[in-house]
């Protein structure tokens, strides 16, 4: 048995730590995140610290770019190192183990620190899944990394623009939970089990795990749009994803609707809702991009994050996957004519999605990460001489 360490802050990636499970039972895996957990007051307030700053989107617009020259970023980082690096080491030696992947852009320089300064940087492969599709931050960059794995080639542009070779980059997509990849059944078998309607086309609307964002306002107008007043009858049907939100739930199912829709706080099979779903109205997160994707679900995006999530949206319009649009009785209408004349439209982007897709992501990843193990030699051979004084 060997032991994968895994240390990070966002929680869409929890989903790829636990996949590496599947691979058999020779692997164990650590969960951990180093900075709230191995790291003292007030560094291990790194992640409250985030929460709060993308909420006020012109502090972290400033924050995002100002840290992103190389000169910044690196100081920062060795200015704070005195500071985290004997509890991070001891974060470190408690799991002790055989493979290190970081899916955080703020693990990398510290934690490579350690094993540098221990001898164990030709010794235990130290890995980055990136997790953002495209405008990522630098600081997910380092050149001593064994692999770096890279959701687009964009990115992986961008970790050569950084310094790091070529042999060190993968582009194997956004790692997803299997479910996304394993077979679905048909869309109006699924429809009947989620109690949805079976011949109207359907849209999806998630407002993320808290249910942020003009929820309430877009489905108000879809539940106009998607109403023929001529004919007294709905052209399609919605379906609400609130997340945590309770009292978005409560609002909604008080309303009158004159279509078919289904409210549904926090769920657990996203994947299901999607497969039964026409197209999907959300914010630009890369992990519900790429599930999309998968889904062959043309997405209408209507927020985003500054910083790593600006590129997200053009990824998407750019490669004829959806649109973007921030006016909920805009949105409404988009959809109800995807619905209706511009359903060949709706269709190409569907064929779209399907080819940009990369349901094997975490498979892929998680193969390579035991083929590092068993043969360390061969990913350690670039932690040569011109390499030993970077950090």
């Amino acid at each position: 048995m060997y032991s994968v360490d895994i240390h990070l802050n966002h929680l869409e990636v929890s989903t790829f730590c636990c996949d590496i499970l599947l691979v058999g039972c020779k692997i164990q895996v650590f969960v951990i995140d180093l900075w709230k957990e191995h790291t003292p007051w007030p560094f291990n307030q790194v992640p409250r610290t985030y929460s709060f700053l993308v909420k006020h989107e012109n502090l972290w617009r400033f924050t995002f770019h100002s840290t992103a020259p190389k000169l910044v970023h690196q100081s920062q980082m060795a200015a704070t190192a005195p500071f985290v690096a004997r509890e991070v080491a001891k974060g470190l030696a408690k799991y002790q183990p055989d493979v290190i992947v970081s899916v955080h852009p703020l693990m990398q320089h510290i934690p490579l620190r350690v094993l540098r300064a221990r001898g164990l940087l030709d010794k235990i492969p130290f890995t980055t899944v990136i997790t953002d599709l495209s405008t990522c931050h630098p600081t997910w960059f380092h050149k001593l990394v064994t692999a770096c794995f890279c959701p687009t080639k964009e990115v992986a542009d961008r970790a050569l623009k950084a310094g790091l070779r070529q042999s060190q980059l993968r582009v194997h997509g956004l790692p997803i939970r299997p479910s996304f990849a394993t077979f679905t059944r048909p869309k109006d078998e699924l429809r009947k089990e989620l109690d949805m309607d079976e011949s109207l086309p359907a849209v999806l609307l998630v407002g993320g795990g808290e249910g942020m964002g003009p929820v309430e306002q877009t489905a108000r107008a879809l539940g106009q749009s998607l109403y023929d007043a001529n004919t007294g009858k709905a052209v399609g049907q919605l379906v609400v994803v609130c997340g945590r939100n309770k009292r978005l739930v409560k609002k909604l199912e008080a309303m009158n609707w004159n279509i078919p829709v289904k409210i549904n706080g926090f769920v657990t099979n996203m994947s299901e809702w999607m497969a039964a779903s026409d197209c999907i109205i959300t914010k630009a997160g890369p992990g519900t991009i790429a599930e999309a994707m998968i889904r062959g679900l043309p997405m209408l995006l209507f927020d985003f994050i500054a910083g790593q999530e600006v590129g997200n949206v053009s990824f998407v319009v750019e490669n004829g996957a959806g649109t973007f649009c921030e006016e909920p009785k805009e949105i409404s209408r988009i959809i109800a004519d995807w619905f209706g004349f511009k359903a060949d439209q709706l269709s190409k982007m569907a064929e779209q999605c399907k080819k940009l897709a990369q349901p094997d992501a975490v498979f892929k990843i998680v193969h390579d990460l035991d083929d590092m193990v068993n043969n360390k030699h061969r990913y350690l051979e670039h932690l040569n001489v011109r390499y030993r004084g970077l950090i």
